[in-house]
């Protein structure tokens, strides 16, 4: 349904605030300083680290009363269902209601559905959420929190990027998957093309190390994953793709010098329409000079280590 209004909720730890802010931007095509958001863009909640639930807005009303009218009328029919509050945090200006009374509230609103409430196992979720003066209610949708699957890999970096960033990051890069063709040219040990594969993505993987592509297959296969990793530099590749997504290498074992990098960026020129590049020095005038224009960035915190995240075309 294109003209459906969606709510969407956030949690995030502060260094990620500008990560989630990006990536918002990316799907939504604008940001907010406020941990929710309203769009008519419809995102599977599990795609992004910081949605915490989607509303599908059925019915809003200014007035409590005048919503519980409306849903007396609401025929679910013989499916199950439960009612979930999502004031559970403080949205903005918009105070936390308190779990007993968002208990009152699921029970009230319940009561008034014509149909069977089971509040272990229901086949549709309902969701009611005060906002700046208005009462919506609709369709709920809990994110899955699929990365935290893929923290334990076989094959560990201490310099990795963490797995909630880069799936951030295959979203910024990606935020439309459909026809897509990506690739990873110094892929490490997967982290973005685990992230990237387990959404759909099509990606392939690409590093100069034996080792770390033998790291990445490993790690790959483990989630019961399929993509490819190739070895070699990036000037070896000869097709074209939509997206490239580069977390510069300054690792141990793949340091790039600045001059390195250039010649990793101007290949990046040659084979992608766009790029996402994640690095430690400040690069503006080399992408430049690889012929991209930078057209969003942030920073993304890891403790006291710090990337430049910069979306180019």
């Amino acid at each position: 349904m294109k003209n459906n209004r969606y709510i969407y909720t956030f949690v995030h730890h502060p260094d990620e605030y500008e990560v989630c802010r990006m990536e918002m931007r990316a799907f939504f095509g604008k940001d907010t300083d406020a941990n929710y958001l309203f769009s008519e863009t419809e995102i599977d909640p599990s795609r992004s680290p910081f949605i915490e639930e989607r509303l599908t807005v059925l019915y809003a009303h200014k007035k409590l009363d005048d919503l519980k009218e409306q849903l007396s009328q609401l025929a679910i029919g013989e499916k199950t269902y439960k009612v979930i509050c999502l004031n559970k945090m403080d949205m903005a200006a918009n105070r936390k209601i308190e779990h007993n009374v968002r208990q009152q509230l699921e029970r009230e609103i319940g009561l008034l559905l014509e149909g069977e409430p089971d509040l272990n196992r229901p086949q549709c979720l309902f969701g009611i959420i005060w906002l700046d003066g208005v009462w919506y209610f609709g369709l709920y949708t809990k994110s899955e929190s699929v990365w935290r699957k893929h923290k334990d890999k076989p094959q560990q970096y201490s310099t990795a990027l963490n797995t909630r960033t880069a799936r951030a990051l295959v979203n910024i890069a990606v935020p439309q998957i459909e026809n897509i063709k990506v690739i990873d040219p110094c892929c490490g040990i997967g982290t973005v093309l685990i992230e990237a594969l387990s959404m759909g993505i099509q990606i392939e993987g690409r590093d100069i190390n034996w080792h770390v592509c033998q790291g990445s297959r490993k790690n790959i296969a483990h989630f019961g994953l399929k993509g490819t990793v190739a070895k070699g530099p990036i000037s070896e590749v000869v097709n074209h793709y939509d997206v490239a997504i580069i977390d510069l290498p300054y690792n141990v074992f793949t340091h790039a010098s600045i001059s390195e990098q250039a010649e990793i960026l101007k290949h990046a020129r040659r084979i992608a329409d766009q790029v996402l590049v994640v690095t430690i020095d400040p690069i503006d005038r080399v992408i430049e000079e690889a012929g991209f224009e930078i057209f969003d960035r942030c920073v993304a915190k890891k403790q006291h280590f710090s990337r430049e995240i910069l979306l180019c075309r």
